[in-house]
């Protein structure tokens, strides 16, 4: 068993298990919104107020870390000089800090003009909440400039709590501070502002701990440093990219909107069910890769970063597959079991549960993505995944505009959906111009591996459709929680139990490995 798939699986599952909490708090952080705030003018004043700052976190703090910052970083790491390492760090602290003051200063100012470009009904009490969130920002970019300095030494837990406690205090304080806020919006805007704090704050002392120390410098010092440009040429295209995955997801909605009542928020459910997934696995293990492939990049250990890079593959497709089989099954058993209330209705649950049947066999492309594009910034390569990711922004909206009147909202979600197998080809394709990089030789692999899961999870499946009407007759009438939840539990068990025995008696090596670590870990 390799190092490298011991070290992916060890740093993997411990982040995953820390991200699933932080996926769930995140659901119960709009559970808790749906019951103070409904679907009422105040609500829509607070999701957008909230999304202004978020947009610019996605644009800049979040895509700049893993594109730029640590591969940049590892540089400095693999040449051990303490002195040029803090000289490093003090100047992408004094030009973050420096920018980010300046875009919460200018989005305050001018809050009142972009605010209104979003038609809402409660103009005045938007524009208070925004200027009250957008220091969020600032925030969470220091969080992720320490959470590139920790995983770049393979520290994952960390960034992994951070936003666990962001949702646990923005649940907190929406109803402990309601009694003294003018309204429950301003309460979760206030946990907001104090959970990006925390996330910040929590991750410091780890940085310390670990022996980096950094100062702030001149402002022209900072732009000066060799390293400070250079992550500013790696982020550049990553911006672009980002800011069309964004208006993607605008003309997405407005073509949703267009195509009846309820499909817009039919697809949000679905696809916070997708996401559910791809933060708990697929996010996780393409943090913990980056580093690692980083390092392997910088110092031409192409073997090894193709054997990592292999091993990651193979690992999305062990768990996207089966879920992808399970899911499409058990969809409106589990659609039922989280989101059907009086409001949620048999027209809710249909409408999501068509879109949910076309976003979850794009799962497994969308998740091979989270992977590939780690690969291309491991070798200061931010261009090529921009171009794929424009590229496929294009297929996307050719393909919605196309879709959605004959198939609605199941249209929209098909396209995304195609759109990510063809990202994922892109990806492949452009991975090709470096001659260390065997694309080859990991696409035979990973198309044969994802085969031989595709027949495994049919086969599980079997038992699963038989069983499962059986229980769903018998818990009948029982409550949601029982009528639902008990089926899909027991269902789940086998469709699980199944798939382990047919890949353990096969002697599959990526089940063979995890198990082994596992079992290593467990007798630690």
């Amino acid at each position: 068993m390799s190092s490298s798939l011991r070290s992916l699986v060890r740093h993997g599952s411990s982040l995953s298990l820390l991200t699933l909490v932080s996926r769930v708090l995140g659901l119960v952080r709009e559970m808790t919104k749906a019951a103070l705030l409904g679907t009422s003018a105040l609500s829509d004043a607070f999701s957008v107020a909230f999304l202004i700052p978020n947009l610019f976190r996605r644009l800049f703090a979040e895509g700049s870390i893993s594109v730029a910052f640590i591969p940049t970083f590892k540089e400095y790491l693999l040449e051990n000089d303490r002195d040029r390492i803090r000289e490093f760090l003090s100047c992408i602290c004094t030009f973050l800090t420096f920018f980010v003051t300046l875009a919460v200063m200018a989005g305050i100012l001018l809050t009142p003009l972009l605010v209104p470009v979003f038609g809402i009904e409660a103009l005045d009490e938007t524009i208070l909440l925004t200027r009250l969130m957008f220091p969020f920002l600032a925030f969470i970019s220091l969080a992720a400039f320490f959470q590139g300095i920790l995983n770049s030494v393979r520290i994952f837990a960390p960034s992994g709590l951070a936003p666990i406690l962001l949702n646990l205090v923005t649940i907190l304080c929406a109803y402990g501070l309601r009694p003294v806020t003018a309204n429950p919006a301003r309460a979760m805007a206030v946990g907001i502002l104090l959970g990006g704090f925390l996330e910040a704050a929590v991750q410091l002392p780890f940085v310390l701990k670990k022996g980096f120390r950094f100062f702030f410098t001149s402002l022209k010092r900072a732009i000066q440093n060799p390293g400070t440009r250079a992550v500013l040429r790696l982020v550049g295209p990553t911006v672009i990219g980002m800011a069309a995955y964004q208006l993607n997801d605008l003309v997405s909605t407005a073509l949703a909107g267009n195509a009846g009542e309820g499909v817009v928020s039919s697809l949000q459910y679905s696809l916070r069910l997708q996401e559910l997934i791809l933060g708990v696995f697929a996010v996780s293990i393409g943090t913990v890769l980056l580093p690692d492939l980083a390092e392997d990049a910088k110092t031409a250990r192409w073997e090894s970063y193709n054997h990592r890079l292999l091993s990651a593959m193979d690992i999305i497709a062990l768990v996207t597959i089966p879920v992808t089989f399970f899911s499409l099954a058990q969809g409106e058993a589990l659609i039922r079991l989280l989101f059907q209330t009086r409001s949620f209705d048999e027209e809710s649950v249909r409408l999501t549960r068509a879109a949910f049947t076309f976003h979850m066999p794009g799962l497994f492309f969308i998740a091979l993505n989270r992977i590939l594009a780690p690969a291309f910034y491991a070798q200061s390569n931010s261009k090529s995944p921009t171009l794929a990711g424009l590229l496929s922004f294009g297929v996307n909206i050719i393909l919605a505009a196309i879709l959605a009147e004959p198939l609605k909202g199941s249209g929209i979600a098909l396209a995304l959906s195609l759109a990510g197998a063809v990202n994922t080809a892109l990806l492949l394709f452009f991975l090709r111009r470096n001659p260390h990089i065997a694309v080859g030789r990991a696409l035979r692999s990973a198309l044969a591996y994802a085969l031989k899961l595709v027949l495994f999870s049919g086969a599980a499946l079997v038992p699963v459709l038989w069983v499962s009407p059986r229980l769903t007759a018998l818990f009948s009438g029982h409550g949601r929680l029982a009528a639902q939840g008990i089926p899909l539990a027991v269902s789940l068990a086998l469709f699980v139990m199944v798939g382990i025995f047919l890949l353990i008696i096969t002697g599959d090596r990526q089940a063979r490995a995890i198990i082994n670590i596992f079992r290593r870990r467990s007798t630690l």
